[in-house]
């Protein structure tokens, strides 16, 4: 079967590119990817899977393949949402819809697992267990599709989940994993800080918010600096202080927004304890009063290190031309509602490099000029037809 499936996965190329470049000139948002969820619920149409539409708290989709044989059931997981950006590319096949951009890759997980899935369902009779393709939708604006889906009891069944993600960290053709804590998580934190405004010469009858609002800036560093151990790795943000006014006039309140980085779930819950101890502790100090709003967002994505080394394992005993290197990648800095999955089931969730050929300094995830090397989309379907066929040992 393993041949057999990489064979008409490589027949199939220009097909996952169509459908990669038909996605990216008609991207849609996070909880509004109405059309793209009809899109691919039409591919599966007269196909022999049990296909279930807006699971979740959106239009997510979830696609049944029931093996032929008794055994293990697994997920495979592409999200299809897109992000509010204008497209700075010269592609033929530019974004149609201003100020939305497939800028982090969707729609080429969409694309590959569309093809592959179609390949595993012809397959289908040779699977010793079940395999759910879990088309999610919103993976960039919290909460997120994920957490809905597992809510949602859906996956309950599973044993393991698998994903991929596209990342500009290497050429076309190298496969990356990690163990273990793999993405950071992430919180979103609201302060509007109120005090007392006045004349600028007469400070002692005001209560100046935007000095409140500095001293939390500059001591929230200190949370990083001061409280987390050297080996633990945090962030704190403030990436909007919003204190505009007139020069000669103290401020009576200013809001901030930050955004919160994590790796692990304890450092997670020592940031939010200090910055609510520092919240308590700006009210006492200046007098003022706040309004806080602290929100966990997504939590650190576990890779589970047994099934990361059997899909390290599975990839590299490959021996296929596309698959040219597979590779341990550093823990990423960003953050992947994958995790929610990977709280609940052991999972994997590893990379595809896709630096565009003949660039040395590629435009990475999120970036309106980002793009990808379409050779990525048949390695992104053959390493997760590999481990597929690895897991329900297939040969």
């Amino acid at each position: 079967m393993r041949n057999e499936l990489m064979e008409m996965l490589q027949s199939r190329t220009d097909e996952m590119i169509e459908i990669r470049r038909y996605l990216h000139e008609n991207p849609e948002l996070s909880f509004k990817e109405e059309k793209t969820a009809q899109y691919i619920i039409d591919f599966y149409k007269e196909k022999d899977v049990e296909v279930q539409s807006n699971v979740g708290n959106g239009y997510g989709i979830i696609v049944t393949i029931k093996g032929g044989k008794p055994g293990k059931n697994i997920g495979l997981r592409a999200d299809f949402d897109a992000l509010p950006i204008v497209e700075e590319t010269d592609v033929t096949f530019k974004s149609k819809n201003e100020g939305v951009m497939h800028a982090c890759g969707h729609d080429g997980h969409t694309a590959y697992l569309l093809v592959l899935a179609d390949c595993l369902i012809q397959l289908k009779a040779e699977i010793p267990g079940t395999i759910k393709i879990i088309h999610q939708h919103a993976e960039e604006v919290p909460p997120g599709g994920a957490k809905s889906i597992v809510e949602s009891g859906v996956i309950d069944d599973l044993d393991n989940i698998f994903g991929i993600h596209l990342l500009p960290m290497d050429s076309a053709g190298v496969v990356g994993y990690h163990a273990g804590y793999s993405f950071n998580g992430r919180a979103y934190l609201k302060l509007k800080i109120q005090g007392r405004g006045g004349h600028g010469s007469s400070p002692h009858l005001a209560n100046d918010a935007i000095v409140a609002g500095a001293h939390f800036v500059t001591a929230a560093q200190t949370i990083i600096s001061r409280r987390l151990s050297p080996f633990d790795i945090g962030v704190i943000t403030i990436g909007s202080f919003d204190g505009k006014g007139t020069f000669n006039i103290i401020k009576d309140s200013v809001e901030l927004e930050g955004d919160i980085r994590y790796m692990t779930v304890e450092t997670k819950e020592k940031i939010e304890k200090e910055v609510k101890r520092l919240v308590k502790g700006l009210e006492e100090e200046f007098g003022v009063t706040c309004d806080f709003t602290y929100t966990n967002d997504y939590p650190p994505l576990y890779n589970d290190p047994d099934l990361t080394g059997k899909v390290a394992e599975f990839l590299k005993n490959a021996k296929d031309k596309d698959i040219k290197e597979v590779m341990e990648f550093p823990a990423m800095p960003p953050s992947e509602d994958f995790a929610y999955y990977a709280e609940k089931i052991p999972s994997c969730f590893f990379y595809i490099a896709c630096t565009p050929k003949g660039v040395e300094k590629p435009y990475f995830n999120h970036n309106p000029k980002f793009d990808i090397d379409e050779d990525a989309l048949l390695v992104a379907a053959k390493a997760v037809g590999y481990v597929v066929c690895g897991y329900y040992e297939l040969d």
